[in-house]
């Protein structure tokens, strides 16, 4: 990712500083997409990783037991992707479940405001992304649809062992009353050139 970051930084100068015919203006037009390829790439890392651990810990204990471990890997995940990568990756949500982790900033609330209406205009939830040049970062967002085996613990219908555990861990949970198919939160990376 440095690589793809000083190539951006190298083109973004050069066409800044007015040593630009149209050769730095489509290079530039490459990084982003090489770097919103590299950002989908590390976000699909991210879900690849924590879907089959939710799966496996569900199967062994039933949706308290997904709580105990969505609630510890997921941050871990986060954060380990974060490390390898470069960028800066966390989950947000604009009813978010740990609000000391998963609370979006400005950009972000707009972005999942502009997700739920591209999903409630009929684009399928996880098709949805968005990648954005703000502030002098490089900001991508990936939609995360709720599917069949999040309902357990953020649908309409809880156990009430389910909403004790919720409770335990998440004592300001606000992700919960979704339908299958809605725009649960995203995957929210960034880079500083």
């Amino acid at each position: 990712m440095k690589k793809t970051l000083g190539t951006f930084m190298t083109v973004m100068m050069i066409t800044a500083c007015g040593g630009a015919d149209e050769t730095p203006v489509a290079s530039a037009t490459i990084d982003q997409a090489a770097m919103q390829q590299e950002a989908a790439g590390i976000a699909g890392q991210f879900a690849g990783t924590l879907l089959p651990t939710l799966q496996q810990a569900m199967q062994e204990g039933g949706a308290v037991n997904g709580i105990n471990v969505c609630s510890v890997q997921a941050p871990l995940i986060a954060q380990n992707l974060s490390e390898q990568s470069g960028w800066q990756v966390k989950r947000v949500s604009l009813k978010a479940r740990n609000s000391a982790l998963a609370t979006p900033d400005a950009w972000e609330t707009a972005v999942l405001q502009e997700f739920d209406q591209r999903q409630q205009s009929g684009e399928p939830a996880g098709q949805i992304n968005k990648a954005e040049l703000v502030d002098g970062e490089f900001r991508y967002m990936q939609a995360q649809p709720t599917g069949p085996l999040c309902l357990s613990c953020h649908g309409t219908e809880i156990a009430p062992e389910v909403s004790a555990a919720l409770a335990q861990h998440y004592p300001m949970d606000l992700a919960t009353g979704y339908l299958e198919g809605q725009v649960r939160g995203a995957i929210s990376l960034r880079a500083q050139p």
